[in-house]
């Protein structure tokens, strides 16, 4: 599949996972979540303030891909690669409605008027998401999990699950500083290495980047590592690197972020992932402990696989 057009189904299952991540479970959050957003991003002065709209926001952008599922994945087929190169980095809202257009004799008069509606509710939506991220750029944009809501098996993230030891692809490449890596050696050196995929404009992965400077120092105190592998950074993409160096140092994120060729081994294995964040947590002999952990690790069910394959990989290297 074509690295652009799988890009785009990827953000379209990221969305998907999303949707598990609010809770529509009681009465006021469901009225949140049902109109388009009125509040003026200049009216909003706390942090605490922002960030309940943005979760609003988020909930409401959420409620209108999820009423129509089967009409957004035929959106998402239809979308052309040019098109995408010229749009993946403007707002989402223009994206769908871009390719809406271009895709318009596809749809009945029916869907055309709905998708396009959605659509353009969406870029609104996305506008008022940049102006808060402006006003407040320390905000939390990671979206919280109610009691484990956030699990998806790993059949559904494109990878296969297994109780059988696997070794994680071996690979040579580069950290974003430019300096040699070789898997080997990483984890080779480490009784346990965690490593967390993610892209720059993934949401809940950048929601949960603090989360993981901190587990990354506990790790050190035992001899562990966590790394990222910023998908968007494969094959030595410069812009993206810098991109993902700037966003890393506002997050006062330090550990280590690595890439690789997209067609060596580790890049065709990373190509089958098909949600973000996922993590893996690594042995010293290079074998994946348990299975993948989808979902930011902020959530109650990802935070406690986690920490039992962390365990259990220590504990095996103990012996």
């Amino acid at each position: 599949m074509n690295k652009l057009i799988k890009t785009i189904l990827t953000l379209l299952l990221v969305t998907m996972i999303t949707i598990t991540f609010i809770s529509c479970n009681s009465k006021d959050n469901k009225s949140n979540t049902t109109s388009s957003a009125t509040t003026k991003v200049k009216e909003i002065n706390k942090a605490e303030d922002a960030e309940s709209e943005y979760n609003r926001l988020m909930a409401r952008e959420n409620e209108i891909l999820s009423n129509n599922l089967e009409l957004w994945e035929k959106v998402f087929l239809s979308a052309n690669k040019e098109m995408a190169a010229s749009n993946m980095s403007n707002n989402y809202g223009e994206f769908l409605l871009a390719t809406i257009e271009s895709a318009k004799d596809k749809f009945s008069a029916k869907e055309y008027e709905t998708v396009k509606k959605g659509a353009t509710e969406i870029k609104e939506i996305e506008n008022k998401i940049a102006e808060l991220e402006q006003k407040f750029p320390n905000l939390n944009m990671g979206v919280k999990a109610d009691d484990g809501q956030m699990t998806v098996p790993a059949e559904d993230a494109g990878m296969m699950s297994s109780n059988k030891m696997q070794p994680f692809p071996s690979f040579t490449g580069k950290d974003l500083d430019g300096n040699d890596i070789n898997s080997k050696e990483l984890f080779g050196n480490s009784a346990v290495t965690v490593v967390n995929f993610w892209f720059t404009s993934c949401k809940p992965c950048v929601g949960e980047l603090g989360e993981l400077e901190a587990l990354s120092k506990k790790l050190q105190e035992k001899g562990g590592k966590l790394i990222g592998i910023n998908t968007f950074t494969l094959d030595g993409n410069k812009a993206e690197i810098a991109d993902a160096k700037d966003l890393l140092q506002k997050k006062g994120v330090t550990y280590q972020n690595v890439y690789f060729n997209s067609d060596s081994e580790a890049g065709t294995f990373t190509s089958n992932i098909f949600a973000y964040p996922t993590t893996f947590v690594v042995d010293r002999n290079g074998n994946i402990v348990g299975d993948p952990i989808v979902g930011a690790i902020t959530g109650k069910s990802q935070a406690q696989a986690l920490e039992n394959y962390i365990n259990q990989a220590l504990s095996a290297d103990k012996m």
